[in-house]
């Protein structure tokens, strides 16, 4: 029941992609539930809720708190996923293949987010992003420790938001498992094509007569690596807490953006749930 319960948990593992605990990517390492234990029900999973601090945009030294939700729902052999405003249906979930639909949203910046220059910059409204995903895990013993995943999910913006593309690859590893306690780590990259560049880091002649802001033209390219920590404790087989821990660093000509110069390069993201298994 125990190593069932903490498979649900492990599930959230999730990297450091963007500043917005609803914009990470979805990890998928997990515990190997028993293997003689008795379905109870045709669905299966958990929920946790909480509340996460990230900074205010992507680029912004400034912090804000929001709330933090999660779910895993199995059934019929499938698992959807949701990871604040990002979701995905893994359509193999009982293999170590993983491939599906994914969906999410994009946190908007407006002016009253930002400060200084950057706040007479233009609004950026909500994305809304949709695409796909491929994974693959393997290894690990009878209780998962030592499995490690690999993951990569496209999004495309449908929303006229920044009309681009996004590809978040990640891998994690299945660090400790114990009858009460997991923590798991991951590292991730995010490229981003030259519209979402633009979009979110660049700065157009227009803007920069209106901001004070020099002009800026980012080229499609890696935007961050980062890194993270999840670890969940179990209180008994239905309640647990999970904790996240992760961090970011912009490259390439989004360090170099004057929205990031005038904020910071290093993006910290942090959260803490309750979750519930049923």
């Amino acid at each position: 029941m125990r190593k069932r319960f903490l498979s649900y948990l492990a599930a959230i593992t999730a990297g450091c992609a963007s500043p917005a605990m609803a914009q990470q990517t979805l990890g998928d390492t997990a515990v190997k539930a028993e293997p003689d234990e008795p379905s109870r029900s045709d669905v299966s999973g958990f929920i946790a809720l909480g509340v996460a601090g990230q900074p205010r945009y992507d680029g912004s030294d400034k912090y804000q708190v929001s709330p933090l939700a999660f779910a895993n729902v199995k059934w019929q052999g499938l698992e959807l996923q949701l990871r604040g405003t990002r979701a995905r249906v893994d359509l193999l979930a009982e293999s170590p293949f993983q491939i599906g639909p994914a969906v999410g949203m994009r946190a908007n910046r407006y002016n009253n987010d930002a400060t200084g220059a950057v706040a007479r910059l233009a609004d950026i409204k909500t994305g809304i992003e949709v695409g796909g995903y491929v994974g693959y895990r393997f290894g690990g013993d009878e209780h998962g420790r030592g499995e490690i995943g690999f993951d990569l999910t496209v999004l495309k913006d449908v929303n006229d938001a920044h009309n681009g593309i996004v590809a978040i690859g990640q891998v994690s590893y299945a660090a400790v498992r114990k009858s009460r306690f997991f923590m798991d780590v991951d590292a991730q990259t995010t490229f981003g094509s030259r519209k979402y560049m633009q979009t979110y880091f660049g700065i157009t002649p227009e803007q920069s007569a209106v901001s004070g802001l020099a002009a800026y033209r980012p080229g499609a390219g890696l935007r961050d690596v980062g890194t993270g920590i999840t670890a969940g404790y179990q209180f008994n087989s239905r309640w647990g807490l999970i904790s996240r821990i992760g961090g970011s660093y912009y490259v390439g000509d989004v360090k170099d953006s004057p929205i990031v110069r005038a904020g910071s390069k290093v993006q910290i993201v942090g959260g803490l749930g309750v979750a519930f298994r049923f």
